[in-house]
């Protein structure tokens, strides 16, 4: 079994297209929701393009969820679920007026569709719990995962 995530890269997010392979049978497919690619600098950046073993963990935040191992310059890469991503720099500076919420620090947000949930102008992913859960039924312990 893999997943692949095929991306499409915004200045503002990184929205993808998640999809789980058994052997060569697509069974199942959601949205991605990751921060923009600022060249893979931490807490700010989605991660670069590439193959990647996941694990499954137990978070203590996120529950069970899946650690990207072997990330380059990175670590504590997750697959969880929430809804927000946005480009960290500008809420650091406090650029925009209505700070938004941001649920990752660099890590892969799966979900049912895309919506903007805060009439903000970018999208958020829904429905990631339901995600999550279909996710944790199909996905073993271990599974290597392509980003593109």
């Amino acid at each position: 079994m893999f997943v692949t995530i095929s991306r499409s890269y915004g200045k503002k997010q990184t929205t993808g297209c998640l999809s789980v392979f058994d052997e060569d049978t697509m069974v199942f497919q959601c949205k991605s929701l990751e921060l923009p690619y600022l060249e893979n600098h931490q807490n700010i950046s989605c991660i670069p393009p590439g193959t990647y073993d996941c694990e499954r963990i137990t978070h203590r935040k996120h529950g069970v969820c899946w650690l990207v191992k072997d990330v380059p310059g990175r670590s504590g890469i997750l697959f969880h679920a929430g809804n927000f991503a946005a480009e960290r720099i500008l809420l650091e500076r406090a650029i925009l007026r209505n700070v938004r919420k941001v649920d990752t620090l660099g890590c892969i947000m799966p979900g049912l569709r895309f919506f903007d949930l805060n009439d903000d102008g970018n999208l958020d992913v829904i429905e990631s719990t339901k995600a999550m859960d279909v996710l944790r039924v199909l996905l073993p312990q271990k599974f290597q995962l392509i980003i593109r």
